[in-house]
């Protein structure tokens, strides 16, 4: 359970054992009740039909009855200051209750109420009201939203009760206003008390009960602890100082009839005591610590159902009961103290907040070196892992190895795990370098699209790796394909990205044409290559499908039209090498260039 961040819930209700509390059951009876009082009772009918039979009122509507009311109970109260104002009405979760909040001063025109919950309890939640449920629940559909109030608003609350059963209910009040203004939120001058409005107590503290009275002869104090008023023994003062839950009643002797004759409720409730609370040391990379694990030490024996266990980040914070921790909290690395605050249910003011423990967290190593790298077949070594290594930090690789990084000469995977060891605690984190060698790239072939003029080269390296190519001075590329690449003689090149080596060779780029028709028509009668004059002394031969060689070309030859010794050879295809000479004066075959064409006639 928490309470709701900037908000002080005021007071809760408790019954004294053998003691019921007033009910009103009509609203012209409505109790009055103000800053710390105690409310707290149980329904049992109804008087009159506050709704003269109408057929709803807000969310309300017939019970089985027939009227609005089954069993109810009206109260009434009076705003004393600005702000936001909220209640909680608490009672048994095997229960179904509903309520009506009207703002009126008239029992005879109450209007519609402003909040309204007519909910079936069948989530057996254990309250409803206005504001937020102290649990945390937002899921409770049996809240309303808070209400902006201003000083001298009447208002009307209505209890009913739509169960079978009756265990009796509590109402808290809360809000900001009571932070504010923590003594007159609620205005006390509605009820008309010597001794004022009953009150809610811890039984860690001494209440003095005042019944000053100008002109009084003689005051008489009595107490009812259950079994009827009995005159207190030697108290005659006009206040009396009290220390256990009872009805008390004063009478006021005046020099003429009638005495003055007032009682009040004091009610005490059982005050928490915080018990110690050990030290938590985490790892940060936990995200969060629950708080929550910590109540069962800070309430020692006391029952979880009826005390409320906050967790602060300062004293004063615990001290007001304000600012509480997400029970969920988020660890930071570091030390922090965290202040503990154990309020009783019953009655919110009654707390212990004198107990705080440490709460240490562990940083956990960040590892966010490479975790993979590629190593050359001949390869001396490389370093992997931790370059920037922590020396309170332990190192450990699974290959056996106590050093930050290590050198590696074989693929694999190696997990290194560091550890932070602190106050009796090991924070460790692991990562895994996957070690890949790299091959060497190889030029395995060209492929030259003959568009000609304009030709496609496509640099075949069936070595895997990751590779960038280059044709001739131009930018490296991802792609081993070049466009628009002219006739003639380009260097391509190959380079290895991880490092592992570069591969450079010279291609022969020329275009011809797929098929030639040597049939004397003028057109196309001639099989030639074109880009060929870009090479010094170019000599071409032509075979057929046998490898006999028909006819070479050179530099200056038109073309073959078709013939072997002037005889026409037949259609079919035919094969081709090209060769030059080299900047050494060296006949060289041009290689990736061993391709064919087709006659036809």
């Amino acid at each position: 359970m928490r309470i709701p961040q900037g908000l002080l819930c005021i007071f809760f209700v408790l019954m004294l054992n053998g003691m019921s509390a007033q009910v009103a059951d009509d609203c012209l009876n409505a109790i009055p009740i103000c800053n710390n009082t105690p409310v707290n009772g149980g329904t049992s009918g109804y008087g009159t039909d506050d709704f003269n039979n109408a057929p709803n009122s807000g969310c309300l509507e017939p019970t089985v009855t027939g009227f609005i009311e089954s069993n109810s109970a009206w109260y009434r109260f009076r705003t004393g200051a600005t702000g936001q104002l909220g209640f909680n009405i608490s009672f048994d979760t095997s229960e179904d209750w509903d309520f009506a909040l009207y703002r009126t001063s008239d029992c005879s025109a109450l209007g519609d109420p402003i909040r309204c919950n007519f909910f079936d309890n069948g989530d057996e939640d254990a309250y409803m009201g206005v504001g937020e449920d102290p649990t945390g629940n937002t899921a409770n559909l049996q809240y309303e939203d808070w209400i902006q109030v201003a000083p001298g608003e009447d208002y009307y609350l209505l209890i009913n009760n739509f169960s079978n059963s009756n265990s009796g209910f509590s109402i808290q009040f809360s809000g900001q206003i009571f932070e504010t203004n923590p003594n007159d939120a609620l205005d006390c001058s509605i009820i008309n008390n010597l001794l004022g409005a009953p009150i809610a107590a811890c039984d860690n503290e001494t209440i003095t009960l005042d019944a000053t009275t100008t002109n009084a002869l003689a005051y008489t104090w009595y107490n009812d602890t259950g079994s009827g008023y009995q005159i207190i023994a030697g108290e005659t003062a006009a206040t009396l100082s009290v220390t256990t839950s009872a009805m008390y009643r004063v009478q006021v002797s005046m020099p003429a009839p009638p005495d003055i004759i007032s009682d009040v409720q004091v009610a005490f409730s059982v005050a928490p005591v915080s018990h110690p609370v050990a030290d938590e040391a985490l790892c940060v990379e936990n995200g969060t610590f629950d708080l929550e694990i910590k109540d069962a030490e800070a309430l020692g024996p006391q029952d979880p159902a009826t005390h409320l266990v906050s967790y602060h980040s300062s004293f004063s914070d615990a001290n007001n009961g304000i600012n509480p921790l997400p029970k969920l909290y988020t660890l930071s690395s570091g030390n922090e103290t965290i202040y503990v605050r154990i309020s009783s249910l019953e009655n919110p003011r009654c707390y212990d907040a004198t107990e705080q423990f440490n709460l240490q967290g562990v940083v956990t190593p960040e590892l966010t070196f490479a975790d993979e790298i590629f190593i050359c077949e001949n390869t001396t070594g490389e370093l992997i892992g931790e370059m920037f290594p922590n020396a309170q930090y332990t190192y450990n690789w699974d290959s056996g190895e106590t050093t930050p990084e290590i050198t590696v000469t074989q693929p694999g995977n190696y997990t290194l795990t560091v550890t932070n060891t602190t106050a009796g605690l090991n924070c460790s984190a692991s990562r895994t370098v996957s070690v890949t060698v790299s091959q060497p790239p190889v030029i395995s072939e060209v492929l030259i699209d003959d568009l000609q003029t304009v030709n496609t080269v496509e640099i075949v390296n069936n070595v895997p790796g990751n590779f960038e190519y280059q044709l001739d001075t131009g930018p490296f590329q991802s792609s081993p394909v070049f466009t628009e690449v002219s006739p003639g003689m380009h260097t391509v090149t190959i380079n290895d990205l991880n490092g592992c080596g570069t591969v450079t060779d010279n291609i022969i780029v020329v275009g011809f044409a797929t098929f030639f028709t040597p049939n004397g028509d003028g057109s196309n009668d001639f099989w030639q290559i074109i880009g060929i004059e870009t090479l010094r002394e170019p000599v071409v031969q032509i075979f057929d499908r046998y490898g006999k060689l028909l006819t070479v070309m050179e530099e200056d030859y038109l073309g073959w039209d078709g013939t072997y010794n002037g005889a026409p050879v037949p259609s079919t295809d035919y094969w081709f090498k090209v060769s030059f000479l080299d900047d050494n004066n060296q006949r060289v075959e041009a290689r990736y260039i061993n391709n064919h064409f087709s006659l036809r006639r």
